[in-house]
C-alpha cells in the first residue's frame, strides 16, 4: 500500500504522545504506523456481512445475565459533593493545572 504517514506526522503524533524521538528513530515508528494502517486497511476488505457482534471477547463465558439493569437512578446531591470537595466554585470543582501547553 501507499505510505499514509509522512514524516511530519510522526512529529505531530510524537509532540501530542509528549514522546521525545530520537533522529534515527522516526523512520521506523514511520514505517510502524505506515504498517498498521495498511493492517487496518486489509481487515476492512473482508466480508464480515453474516458475523454477529461480539458482546465480550473473553472465552470466560455469557456475561449477559449477570450485568446489572440499566435503570435510571438519583444522582448524588450536588450541595452536598460540593460541600466536600477540597475547592469549589460552587459548581464544579478547581483542580489545579497539570498541562503546560
Amino acid at each position: 500500500m501507499a505510505e499514509k504517514v509522512t514524516v511530519e506526522d510522526v512529529e505531530r503524533v510524537a509532540e501530542l504522545a509528549h514522546l521525545k524521538l530520537a533522529p534515527d528513530e522516526v523512520p521506523r515508528m514511520r514505517k510502524d504506523l505506515n504498517a498498521i494502517l495498511d493492517y487496518v486497511a486489509e481487515l476492512n476488505e473482508l466480508d464480515t456481512a453474516g458475523v454477529v457482534p461480539l458482546e465480550q471477547v473473553s472465552e470466560l463465558g455469557d456475561f449477559s445475565s449477570e450485568l446489572r439493569p440499566d435503570v435510571l437512578v438519583p444522582s448524588l446531591d450536588r450541595a452536598e459533593v460540593m460541600r466536600a470537595a477540597p475547592e469549589t466554585d460552587g459548581r464544579f470543582f478547581k483542580v489545579p493545572k497539570v498541562i503546560e501547553r
